[in-house]
């Protein structure tokens, strides 16, 4: 089993690596590919030295079997024929696919046997905030049909990659010896603020990441239900959270949805609020799944239910939801 990591020396790049370890990855051979400017840069992965090649339009993936890909969209659109030629399956982290209607677009908890129909070769990892939604959204849809989401998210700053969580870092310490912060990652200054703004606004006045959502849950979980989303950078370093709204076809009891919420592999229920117990970004840092709590009825609503979810969207976000369904694949015969 030869696997490659494309994008190595990003923030999800790293992220791969520690995940293919700690899950012990059946991998014979990890190959990391990233820019000339990262190309000779070194790596440990399981005791050994890895040093990153620079990407090129070669044959460098003839034994690969599986590339996981986090190098930005445009060049996982350059380079996708080069990765794929050879037979090797590209599990993409990018934008770049994930409306295309022959690529897959995968969340192993919610809609694994898509990951069977790839004529390209290529599956697509969702954005973020969508994966963490629909993993709490899948064990309710299962019980009755959603008719109805709306959500807010608060994202961190390690959402808008490296640069943001630095950024995020240099502003708090400027601020707090009185110096004027350094803005430039994002619109406004970050620390000590939010920004209800993240990617471009579009003709309707949702921005992109907005609509992101609703179009990624529709293909992921097979439904025609609208989200309405409304996203929002928030002063935290790493794990985004969201505040739930739903309706179901069916009235559901906060106990039924608890039970199906406590069944469901991926999730976590931490909700006493009695005790001041709930899912936080302090708490679900570096955790696999994704956290629920503060469940309750909508009382503008009998068939309402709101929750709030927390996950990492570098972990679960990002890295380990590529490298889930990597093992998804190996188990099912997919990759021989």
């Amino acid at each position: 089993m030869k696997v490659a990591v494309v994008g190595a020396s990003g923030a999800v790049g790293q992220e791969f690596l520690k995940v293919l370890a700690e899950r012990n990855f059946p991998l014979d051979e990890l190959v990391l590919f990233g820019s000339a400017r990262s190309a000779g840069k070194e790596y440990e992965f399981r005791g050994k030295k890895l040093t990153v090649k620079e990407l090129k339009h070669n044959d460098d993936f003839k034994d690969i079997d599986i590339a996981l890909t986090s190098a930005g969209g445009s060049i996982s659109k350059d380079f996708a024929s080069t990765i794929t030629k050879h037979g090797a399956i590209m599990i993409d982290n990018s934008s770049a696919f994930r409306y295309d209607d022959d690529v897959p677009l995968v969340v192993p908890e919610v809609n694994p046997e898509d990951s069977k129909v790839r004529p390209r070769n290529i599956i697509a990892n969702p954005n973020c905030s969508t994966i963490q939604m629909v993993v709490a959204l899948k064990p309710i849809q299962d019980l009755s049909k959603i008719t109805k989401v709306q959500v807010a998210t608060y994202q961190a700053a390690s959402g808008a990659g490296a640069q943001g969580i630095a950024e995020l870092e240099e502003q708090t310490r400027q601020i707090a010896n009185g110096e004027e912060p350094t803005v430039d990652k994002f619109a406004y200054q970050l620390s000590m603020n939010i920004i209800p703004h993240i990617d471009v606004f579009l003709d309707n006045d949702y921005t992109k990441e907005e609509m992101k959502m609703n179009w990624e849950t529709k293909k992921i979980m097979h439904t025609d239900t609208e989200v309405s989303a409304t996203c929002v950078r928030v002063p935290v370093a790493r794990s985004h959270s969201e505040a739930i709204w739903l309706e179901t076809e069916e009235e559901l009891t906060v106990a039924q949805v608890r039970e199906a919420f406590e069944k469901f592999e991926g999730l976590t229920v931490m909700d006493n609020p009695q005790n001041k117990e709930y899912p936080m970004p302090l708490f679900v840092a570096g955790k696999d799944d994704v956290y629920v709590g503060r469940l309750r009825k909508d009382i503008t609503n009998p068939k309402g239910l709101t929750f709030w979810c927390v996950g990492d969207q570098i972990k679960k976000g990002a890295a380990l939801n590529a490298v889930q369904i990597a093992e998804w694949l190996i188990a099912n015969g997919e990759v021989k």
